[in-house]
């Protein structure tokens, strides 16, 4: 074994009273504080976020490092030294207040693998999008690579693990990568549905905060929960202050672009990798076809999983850390209804060729595709034998994306004289080119004729469509033609020196800034912008939403890769399309049948990809290669060799792997199954986790809680109801009214969306419903934009001055937004406070519907890392002289006794014998609990002790396969890896393991009512 239970962490510092977790009290710098969040540094101790509970530091946060002698000194309370204190408020509504906050703060523990917030967001609770989060927990780490295909929803199974690990006390600190184009969709979809708020942090915005805090200060330890652009971390700067930074989750979406050792992309992984407990990796396409590439990736998910970093791997190597599934799933497609109307079948628009465009295809033909016997197209050099191709496929998307191609390559061929021959086969070309006009264009003609007729495109229709090319030349010159051809007059002028940002026709691609790429994703999914027509490279065929109000879709030039294609048909054929999504492909045809490659290869593909689409759910695998630049290189050398394309790509996979990376894997040793009859793990219904509640419903813990804090809550902060016959259970208030205390509310909105927070005024009112209808309209409005929006303030229905950005005005008020967060901190220092100079924890007197007194107990065991791995609520009983643990569920005691908004005030007599017993309880707990702990100790030990074999197995390997090296230096870096992982992964196993003696904290006391005295 490499680890012991119960052994020293390794530097010796740890003692068994160093117990800290979320919701004890502590004291620290002679202030008392409660606990919110819980850390381990590696050099600085254990890190404690806190809010002032004692007058002096009432209601602020701070941060203490436990570490004694070198930093501070933080002391928990002791559970023995408790004092009990009668509960004077209405319907003894504090205590109430109080042990609810507790319930809510405690993390779920360690060994709990059932989902506790699914079917709580403003997302469709699919079984089939449970399934990352649940495999994910089950695992050692939190650390998966998530591969559905196209349009499953990615980001709303992202969402769901981190509000697990949120709920776990996992979750304090985020990093989310993505690429720059989808940071705003991202923080989006992660606030409106989960309330999972994320500071966007791009290169300005962190030379901007630099420059605000003190020298030498980490940008990236201000805010604990950040989405960045992979673009600008990727840089050496960030990533040195990146590696001196430790996460709870990191998350990296579009992962296939970190696969390239030598790529920054990839150094970036590297070093974000050993930095978090939770590495999450997203990809609809995670295979390039180079199995080493591939294999880097999965070690940076479990360094364990890989031994031979050039063997193919297996399913069984993947099978804790990878899900793949697509739309023909079983388990996917028993539940997608009417949210992901049936593709139609693809269009194949003929765009027969114009005089001028037959001279250059008969050029281009004739000179370079299959020149006659004895005179080779005249080019060399390196991939001089797809160069032809190259200028074909340039001119099948358009003259001047030929133009372009020529003049690039005739400033490589410069004047040399072993070149003359290409240079003037080019300029030949190229002035034929020159002779084609706009007008003679057959693709330009056949797409305005589509747009306007078929489509419906123009200014007094509401239509919309996305057009996509591979080149920037043509994007540029449809976006000068086509305004005035739809009727709509010339392009508006560059916004901030970029043009196709505004107008009813935009351009999307690379070369834009951040905020470029997002104010034209943003508006094409708002139905009430103006924008109709989107010409898009392919850049937005990775993770961009297109599908909101656009189901069509023209590919003006098809990839020559059935990834590609499938990559950008997913723009509008995924979950949430509504309408039927209709794919259109012009080809570009020739009177002359030798010289129809659109028809040979563009039919072909589309046609490929449509009937896989259909049969397997995807096409990625079909060829086996997984990468878009291996499949267009292995078409274009067939198209030379006039090989039939159709033969070429099969119907379906034949490699193992190729088959387990499509989504199509059955383990049951039938690899002939069909995709729709092979087994898929299915989620059980009974996989979520009925979480501890006293309070009937978070809207009654609520209204309770700022009513408890806001003694006159309409005057305080102006709390409103509105009315609920347009907005059930919606409550609005103000947040900076004089003396209302709502600062503290104020600092944990700030972490929202800036675009949200000036949009909707946040921190100034808030408004937020209980009703998930509710909250999903008004949503769905929000991406209406000002499709009805008022000329002036003030003007128009509420709906219509609400109708004025993506982000919703009202927000679903669920047990992770930050108000509820809020006031369940507010409550739990509320309780705490006013025993400053007593240095003792306070647990309240209830009186209830008991026949004795029954102490109300929490107790837990944590591992080295603070986090509980044994939870208990306890009730004890004293009756007989003798302490009983009751055998109901802690929350069914509670019930039974009548806790609840309905009691009556009662006094509960002379406490003090009860104070007495306060002792014997905290001991009785400990006791229940070390019960607990032998009895749990087996289920905490299975997994670890299986993944210590599983690491002696990989270590052993390993070192066989390095041993047989011969170069002394490579076999002695692969030595230091094995150990270095070795090392790394049998400390986790002692981090993760129970450790001291369980924390114990008396919650409250139920006593017997009091008879009412006569009169």
């Amino acid at each position: 074994m490499g680890f012991m239970y119960g052994s020293e962490v390794p530097d010796g510092q740890r003692h068994a009273g160093d117990q800290f977790a979320a919701g004890m009290t502590v004291l620290a710098r002679g202030e008392e504080w409660l606990v919110t969040e819980v850390g381990h540094t590696e050099h600085d101790g254990i890190r404690l976020v806190v809010t002032g509970t004692s007058p002096l530091v009432r209601d602020q946060t701070a941060i203490f490092f436990h570490c004694p002698g070198h930093l501070d000194t933080v002391e928990p309370l002791r559970a023995e030294d408790t004092r009990l204190v009668p509960d004077s408020s209405p319907g003894f509504r504090r205590s109430r207040l109080f042990i609810e906050a507790l319930l809510r703060k405690t993390p779920v523990p360690q060994g709990e693998l059932r989902l506790a917030t699914a079917g709580t967001h403003l997302a469709d609770d699919l079984l089939y999008q449970r399934e990352p989060a649940r495999r994910a927990l089950a695992n050692l780490r939190p650390r998966l690579l998530i591969a559905d295909a196209v349009g499953l929803g990615k980001t709303l199974e992202i969402g769901l693990l981190l509000s697990e690990l949120i709920r776990r006390g996992r979750g304090d600190r985020i990093l989310v990568v993505t690429p720059r184009h989808i940071l705003e969709q991202f923080q989006h979809e992660l606030w409106t549905r989960f309330a999972i708020g994320l500071v966007r942090m791009d290169s300005a915005g962190i030379a901007r905060m630099q420059r605000q805090l003190p020298g030498g200060r980490n940008p990236f330890d201000y805010y604990p929960r950040v989405i960045a652009s992979i673009d600008t971390l990727k840089s050496r700067q960030y990533r040195e202050q990146l590696g001196r930074v430790t996460w709870d989750a990191v998350v990296m979406d579009e992962s296939h672009k970190l696969i390239s050792k030598t790529a920054l992309n990839n150094k970036l992984a590297r070093v974000l990798a050993p930095t978090t407990h939770a590495f999450i990796l997203a990809s609809a396409t995670p295979h390039n076809g180079d199995d080493e590439s591939f294999n880097e990736l999965i070690s940076l998910i479990d360094p364990t999983a890989i031994v031979d970093p050039k063997q193919r791997v297996t399913p069984a190597q993947l099978a804790d850390i990878y899900v793949r599934r697509h739309k023909m799933s079983p388990d996917v497609a028993a539940q997608l209804g009417t949210e992901w109307a049936e593709r139609a079948k693809p269009q194949f628009v003929d765009c027969p060729a114009t005089d001028p465009e037959e001279e250059v295809l008969e050029e281009l033909y004739s000179t370079w595709i299959t020149p006659p016997p004895g005179r080779p197209a005249p080019v060399t050099g390196k991939g001089s034998r797809l160069f032809p191709v190259h200028l074909l496929k340039a001119f099948l998307s358009s003259r001047v994306a030929l133009q372009e191609s020529i003049a690039n390559r005739l400033k490589s061929v410069g004047n040399n004289p072993d070149r003359a021959r290409e240079a003037e086969a080019l300029h030949r070309l190229a002035e034929l080119a020159n002779r084609v006009t706009d007008d003679d264009s057959a693709k330009l003609a056949a797409l305005v004729t589509v747009l306007k007729n078929e489509i419906k495109v123009g200014p007094r229709s509401s239509a919309r469509v996305v057009v996509f090319s591979e080149r920037r030349a043509t994007i540029d010159w449809l976006y000068r033609q086509l305004p005035a051809r739809l009727g709509f007059g010339d392009p508006p002028p560059n916004s901030g020196g970029e043009q196709g940002v505004t107008g009813p026709v935009r351009i999307l691609h690379g070369s834009q800034s951040d905020d470029a790429q997002q104010r034209i994703v943003n508006d094409f999914a708002l139905a009430g912008t103006d924008v109709r027509v989107l010409l898009t490279s392919d850049i937005a065929a990775e993770g961009v939403n297109l599908h909101r109000q656009c189901h069509d879709l023209i590919h003006f030039d098809v990839p020559w890769s059935l990834i590609t294609i499938e990559q950008r048909n997913g723009r509008i054929d995924r979950y949430g399309q509504k309408i039927s999504p209709q794919i259109r492909v012009l080809l570009h045809r020739s009177a002359n049948p030798d010289y129809e490659a659109d028809e040979r290869v563009a039919r072909v593909l589309t046609t490929k990809e449509d009937a896989a689409h259909r049969t397997l759910g995807e096409s990625a695998a079909l060829m086996g290669l997984r990468d878009e630049e291996a499949e267009t290189v292995n078409i274009e050398q067939a198209f030379l060799d006039r090989r039939d394309i159709a033969e070429l790509i099969p119907d379906e996979p034949a490699d193992e792997t190729d088959i387990f990376m499509a989504g199509a894997w059955t383990d049951d040793g039938d690899d002939t199954a069909e995709p729709d009859q092979q087994d898929t793990i299915v989620p059980a219904v009974d996989d979520v986790l009925q979480q501890p509640r006293l309070f009937g419903s978070t809207r009654e813990f609520i209204e309770d809680a700022l009513a408890e804090a806001y003694p006159n809550p309409a005057d305080s902060i102006g709390l409103a109801w509105l009315d609920p016959a347009d907005y059930p259970a919606t409550l609005t208030f103000e947040l900076n009214r004089d003396g209302a205390r709502l600062a503290d509310l104020q600092r944990r909105l700030k972490v929202l969306p800036q675009s949200y927070l000036d949009q909707r005024r946040i921190l100034e009112r808030v408004t937020v419903t209980f009703s998930p209808d509710l909250a999903r309209q008004r949503l769905e409005l929000a991406r209406k934009h000002n499709a009805d929006k008022p000329k002036r303030r003030g003007q128009g229905t509420r709906d219509q001055q609400y109708a004025e950005s993506g982000w919703p005005d009202i927000s679903l008020l669920t047990d992770q937004h930050p108000i509820t967060e809020w006031l369940v901190d507010k409550v739990l220092a509320r309780a705490s406070a006013g025993t400053a100079h007593a240095r003792r924890l306070t647990a309240p007197v209830i009186a209830a519907a008991v026949p004795d007194p029954v102490f109300l107990v929490n107790g837990r065991y944590s591992n080295r890392q603070g986090k509980p791995t044994v939870l208990a609520w306890l009730a004890l009983h004293h009756r007989d002289g003798g302490l009983h643990v009751d055998d109901r569920e802690f929350v069914q005691v509670l019930h039974d006794a009548h806790v609840n908004r309905e009691m009556r005030m009662s006094g509960v007599g002379d406490i003090s014998p009860l104070e007495a017993l306060v002792p014997r309880v905290v001991e009785g707990a400990r006791v229940e609990m070390a019960r607990r702990l032998d009895a749990e100790e087996g289920k905490l030990m299975e997994p670890l002790i299986a993944y210590d074999q599983r690491l002696e197995q990989w270590k052993a390997a390993t070192g066989v396969r390095y041993e047989q090296l011969t170069l002394t230096g490579i076999r002695e870096s692969a030595e230091r890896r094995i150990t270095n992982t070795a090392v790394a992964i049998q400390k986790l196993l002692a981090e993760l393991t129970t450790d001291g003696e369980p924390t114990i904290r008396i919650v409250g006391v139920l006593v017997p009512q009091q008879p009412a005295r006569e009169a």
